[in-house]
This record gives C-alpha cells, sequence and structure tokens, in this order.
C-alpha cells in the first residue's frame, strides 16, 4: 500500500509518550563531569549474593558492547566577507555494536537531525560515525565507525517472542551522558505499541520498569542471560522524567531489518502497492449510506501498474461509459485478520513477508468476492 492516511490512536492527554534521547546536553554535561569515570577498579565486596554475582557479571560481561552516542548540528552563517561554520552540541543518546564491522544499532529519533556524530566505546576511545541508513517508521538507525576488531564486541542476539513478564531485564545505557549505567526491573507487560516519528505504530513493544531516562534511547534491554530482548526507547510520563514505565523495541523487529538496512540500504515493505482511499472519506461514504454501515476496509484509490493488487485483479475508482464514479474495491480481510481501516493494513501486512500468497476478502458492487495476491516490496513511486 502506498501511502493512506495514518492516524495515530487517542493517546491520553495528561500523559505524555516521551523519546529518551536526551536532547538537553548542559544537564547530562554537568552531571557528566561531576560524576566521570575513573580508570579506577573497585574491589569485589566478599558479601555479595549470587543473584548479585551474576548481575555483576552480566554487566561486565555485556557492557564492552554498549555505545555512547553524541550529536551535534552544524551551522552556517555568512559572514561580511566570509562564510563561517559553527558546531552546537545536540543530544546524547546510546546504541549497541551489531557486528564486527563497526556497524552500530540505535533509535532513529537518537540521530535524526545530527550532523555529525560520535561514538564512544567502553575504552573511552571515540570514533566519528556515519548513517548507513534508517527506518523511521520503526525508529531504527545503522551508524557506522572504523574502529579496529579487536575493540568491537557484537551483542549476543536473544528474542522477544517467547518473554513472559515478570521475568528479569537489565537496561544499559547512557542517561543523562553518565556512561555504561546499569539499572534492573521485570518485564512489566508484552504486547504495547508506540507512535513512531512517522505516526506509524510500532507493534509488540515491551514495557518494562527498569530505569529508563533521558539519553538511554537505543541502548540494550537484556534478558537474565545478557542477551539482547530489546532496545530502549521511550518512557510514558507526565513530567518527562522516569515513573515506572519504559518501553522497548522487541529484538525480532531490530533482527529483521537492521540486517535489510545493511544489506540493501532500506528495509522490505511487505505491500500490495496501492493507494487507499482516506479512512475518513470511506467514513463518509458509509455515513452518506453510499456504502453499507457493517462494511469495514480500505478501498482502493488508485493502483500502481503491475503491483500485487493490480496483479490480482482488484480494482481502483474510475468513471464507467456514462461518466458515473465507480467505487474501487473495499480490501475488507487479508488472510483471517480483519481489515478496520489503513493502518490495520499495515500492521497486517507487517506479518508476511515479501513474495507471501495472502487471501483477499474484498467487496465489490454488494458482494464479497476472495482474490489471491502475492506481496511485493513498496514501491515508492
Amino acid at each position: 500500500m502506498d501511502s493512506p492516511s495514518r492516524k495515530s490512536s487517542a493517546i491520553q492527554r495528561w500523559l505524555i509518550l516521551i523519546l529518551i534521547g536526551s536532547s538537553d546536553l548542559m544537564t547530562g554535561e554537568l552531571i557528566r563531569r561531576q560524576f566521570r569515570q575513573t580508570s579506577y577498579q573497585f574491589p569485589m565486596a566478599t558479601n555479595l549474593t549470587q543473584s548479585e554475582i551474576r548481575t555483576i557479571d552480566l554487566f561486565r560481561e555485556a557492557s564492552p558492547s554498549v555505545v555512547h552516542i553524541r550529536t551535534a548540528e552544524i551551522a552556517f552563517e555568512l559572514g561580511r566577507f566570509s562564510l563561517n561554520q559553527s558546531k552546537t552540541p545536540q543530544g546524547s543518546g546510546s546504541g549497541f555494536i551489531w557486528n564486527r564491522r563497526g556497524h552500530i544499532v540505535t533509535n532513529y529519533h537518537v540521530i535524526q537531525n545530527a550532523d555529525e556524530m560520535t561514538v564512544t566505546l567502553a575504552d573511552n576511545s571515540t570514533w566519528n560515525a556515519y548513517r548507513v541508513r534508517v527506518a523511521p517508521s520503526k525508529d531504527l538507525a545503522v551508524l557506522k565507525i572504523d574502529a579496529p576488531e579487536n575493540l568491537l564486541k557484537p551483542i549476543e542476539i536473544g528474542a522477544s517472542s517467547n518473554l513472559q513478564v515478570g521475568q528479569t531485564v537489565l537496561a544499559i545505557g547512557n542517561p543523562f551522558g553518565l556512561d555504561q549505567t546499569l539499572t534492573t526491573g521485570i518485564i512489566s507487560g508484552l504486547g504495547r505499541e508506540i507512535i513512531s516519528v512517522t505516526g506509524r505504530s510500532i507493534r509488540n513493544v515491551i514495557q518494562t520498569d527498569a530505569a529508563i531516562n533521558p539519553g538511554n534511547s537505543g541502548g540494550p534491554l537484556l534478558d537474565s542471560s545478557g542477551r539482547l530482548i530489546g532496545m530502549n526507547t521511550a518512557i510514558y510520563s507526565s513530567s518527562h522524567v522516569y515513573a515506572g514505565i519504559g518501553y522497548a523495541v522487541p529484538v525480532d523487529l531490530i533482527s529483521r531489518f537492521v540486517p535489510q538496512l545493511i544489506e540493501y540500504g532500506k528495509i522490505q515493505s511487505p505491500s500490495l502497492n496501492f493507494t487507499g482511499v482516506d479512512d475518513f472519506v470511506t467514513g463518509k461514504l458509509k455515513k452518506n449510506g453510499v456504502l453499507p454501515p457493517s462494511i469495514h476496509g480500505v478501498m482502493v484509490q488508485d493502483l500502481v501498474e503491475g503491483g500485487a493488487a493490480d496483479q490480482a485483479g482488484l480494482l481502483e475508482i474510475r468513471r464507467d461509459e456514462s461518466g458515473k464514479i465507480v467505487l474501487g474495491d473495499l480490501i475488507m480481510q487479508l488472510d483471517e485478520t480483519p481489515i478496520m481501516g489503513s493502518n490495520s493494513l499495515l500492521d497486517a501486512l507487517e506479518d508476511h513477508k515479501v513474495g507471501d500468497v495472502v487471501t483477499l476478502t474484498i467487496f465489490r458492487n454488494n458482494r464479497k468476492l476472495k482474490l489471491k495476491a502475492k506481496l511485493q516490496d513498496w514501491k515508492n513511486e
């Protein structure tokens, strides 16, 4: 589907969903200077519990895979005789090492407006970074640094499909610029949904009570074995500070799309390749009696020639021989999933891969039909 209107679901007005990349470097830098890490090694306490020893070992094992990302904006000012350039620190966030080729994964909103980026590794070495590719609708970004392999320890990848509410999690990041900060908690909820910077929903998000604050964005959420299960992304708060509810993008989404960004330079988006009628317009057609009130779905406005919908035999809005407008097909169901509107169609498509064959239930001329369609990559034309 090309780009029908994507309206975010209503969020309680008294709560604010905050993306947790730190944009206020003043506070973070002051704190970081006051509590700057040194090379001093604290002795191991002798009266630790087995649980504490396990947490310490997990942190020591995983923390070398976590990085600190700083961004800056470059401004140009035309002087009397020259063009002056100034660099302004913009934000701070976290990320993790994906592979020994220097690929770093973080949230898109961490580097969204950055002109320059640096990545600081666990050994405090700092490297210039550049964007490989981004996927704003997934709040994903892949950066690259040219650091030697011996400094790059890829994070261990886990799975998010079999997580359970109540299991222990660990978050590592750089809140307020404080490098290599560890917090612990549990999974408080599963199957949550947050809204990306594009207005598209990100599904199956992990909810945790592990403390997450500005600067934690892009950092890893780990299970009790130290494996990546999510990327810390947002908090739900009325005061812009941590209030016990944090959200992490699930690792299954990351594992699916990051390799695509690295290999293809974009994510492959299973699509029917058509432009849909705005949901608001479809609602008006039902209200005015043009469509039955019980009918739901997405109407085909324009077909992409040779696209999946076109090849499946769907019909777009057109005029008959007398010049009368004939409505396009209305997609009511994809396989067993009811299609209530544009977002639900996009969500249903995301559960599939390019090349999958799906069954569409459509409404045409006051009757329902079933058609087969082979999904294609989205054609951004």
